[in-house]
């Protein structure tokens, strides 16, 4: 094993999940007012619509779809009596549909983003960052998934990519299986990394928090600083009215 293979496959990694671990903890720490999505819906909901669900929910399927095959490894679905080939089938499917409709909501999101002018002025240069490599992390998967399985002859990630992965967890990093997968799944992998970097210092902290205060916070209570009568009739005697 080389050393570009131990620093693309090994120590990269480390970095990276040690940036994000400590980076949302520094964020949260001297930036918890600015732990947010700073909303735009008030400048445009329209695009906001039609690009906001398709992002998020194919997002969601993606991510879905990456924890089942990347952290369950194999011999569980095949003891679960999962065939190989039904897991290939529906994980090429979901993974390319959930593919093409995320990169769809995103490439409306970045339009809306670009083309509304307020919308434009709050962005920030991290925003910017960000959607270039999301963009681009996402994309680079649904290719390689797309070329290896739907026009290749098929690529079981999950006998090289996965075991890899868990190695990362497990503290005994192995690059050998990394190292031997096909070049769009490892462009993939170092951009997924590079995300997970940059994530602590960019709007996607917002996927880390549950707005579950909600559920007990008590209600606001607004009051008019009106000086004349609220009503259009004189208010009875006895009763003032709410300022």
């Amino acid at each position: 094993m080389n050393t570009a293979d131990v620093l693309l496959w090994v120590v990269a990694p480390y970095v990276a999940l040690t940036t994000f671990v400590l980076g949302h903890i520094w964020r949260y720490r001297y930036d918890a007012f600015g732990w947010t999505t700073r909303s735009s819906q008030m400048y445009e909901s329209r695009l906001l619509r039609i690009g906001s669900p398709l992002f998020h929910f194919g997002i969601l399927v993606v991510l879905l779809g990456h924890i089942g095959g990347l952290v369950i490894p194999k011999s569980w679905t095949e003891a679960a009596g999962v065939s190989e080939e039904a897991y290939h089938a529906v994980a090429v499917v979901l993974g390319t549909v959930a593919g093409v409709a995320t990169l769809a909501g995103l490439a409306i999101l970045v339009y809306r983003r670009r083309t509304v002018g307020p919308v434009f002025t709050a962005t920030t240069r991290n925003d910017k960052l960000m959607y270039a490599v999301l963009a681009l992390t996402v994309a680079l998967g649904l290719t390689a998934t797309v070329a290896a399985n739907v026009l290749g002859g098929g690529y079981d990630y999950r006998v090289t990519i996965s075991p890899w992965f868990r190695s990362i967890f497990y503290l005994r990093p192995d690059p050998a299986p990394m190292a031997g997968a096909p070049l769009l799944f490892q462009l993939h992998a170092l951009s997924a990394l590079l995300l997970f970097a940059i994530w602590p210092f960019t709007r996607l902290v917002h996927m880390l928090t549950a707005p579950v205060g909600y559920l007990t916070r008590p209600y606001i209570v607004y009051r008019s600083r009106d000086e004349q009568p609220t009503g259009a009739r004189a208010p009875r005697r006895g009763w003032e009215p709410s300022r």
